[in-house]
């Protein structure tokens, strides 16, 4: 339980490092691409597997690297947009009531099994991601035509997820697991520079690298690789369902991104907020014992 409390905690810090990027007028896909450049270094520098990196396209597992590193380019700058142009209730709705998708999958493909008290857990966890963050941030106002980024938000943080999980327990030998986890990285970082150089040949967007950018990318890079690779040492803990710690994970986080709404931007809880914390703690113990 320790590897899932450690990657809860550090996508907070990634909720915070998201803010801070709007305020300093840092650029999300630039960031983004630094941070995973220097997510794929840390897990290549922590791996001990045998395998070169010249030998990296010939495993198994490659193939499932480009479709998760498009995912996660793709999906993390959704993730920063919804963040800025909605605020944490709605990233959290969209990004954590996801957990629909996995847990769904590894009742079909894992034999997960869902008993009463999972069920009622689930219904509890739905329900404390829909209170803790009903109206929290009233005050916001948004385009309504932006509507569309919480909705790809949701099913792309959902089948990212469910890839995460099936492709590191069907393909990935323990000996290679931080060298999966780095090459992912890997390949999102050049589906980002593949974007920039789009942008700048298509579109002739001008482009311009700040120090800023660098700086916020290593602030990311650092707590996006270890969230990553403890929600997936996580999901080999014995005795614990796919399910189980999806449905812990999301929950925590929506929790935790209240707490640091309440705590840093004076975000004020009204009683359906209130409920739904309460009804997330019971949610998280439902599932774990």
């Amino acid at each position: 339980m320790l590897d899932l409390l450690l990657s809860v905690l550090l996508t907070g810090v990634l909720f915070l490092v998201f803010k801070g990027f709007n305020q300093f007028k840092v650029d999300n896909l630039q960031a983004i691409i630094v941070n995973y450049v220097v997510a794929f270094s840390i897990g290549f520098l922590l791996s001990d597997s045998e395998v070169s990196f010249a030998k990296i396209p010939y495993q198994p597992w490659f193939i499932g690297t480009l479709i998760l590193g498009s995912l996660f380019i793709a999906v993390f700058n959704i993730l920063a947009l919804t963040t800025q142009k909605f605020g944490f209730s709605v990233v959290s709705v969209a990004s954590k009531m996801s957990l629909v998708i996995p847990v769904l999958f590894a009742v079909f493909m894992y034999d997960d099994v869902l008993n009463i008290a999972k069920i009622i857990g689930l219904i509890l966890a739905l329900l404390a991601v829909y209170f803790i963050t009903k109206n929290k941030n009233s005050s916001q106002s948004f385009d309504k035509k932006q509507l569309y980024l919480p909705l790809l938000l949701f099913i792309g943080a959902g089948v990212l997820d469910t890839l995460l999980n099936y492709i590191e327990t069907t393909y990935v030998p323990r000996s290679e697991f931080e060298l999966y986890t780095a090459t992912i990285f890997m390949v999102a970082g050049v589906f980002g520079l593949v974007v920039i150089g789009f942008q700048t040949l298509v579109f002739k967007k001008t482009f311009k690298f700040e120090f800023k950018n660098l700086l916020g990318g290593v602030c990311l890079g650092i707590p996006n690789y270890f969230s990553v690779y403890y929600i997936l040492r996580a999901l080999n803990t014995e005795g614990l369902s796919s399910a189980t710690i999806f449905t812990i994970n999301n929950v925590a986080v929506v929790l935790l991104a209240t707490i640091i709404g309440v705590l840093f931007f004076k975000e004020r809880l009204s009683r359906l907020n209130w409920l739904g914390a309460l009804l997330s703690i019971a949610a998280i113990l439902l599932f774990y014992f």
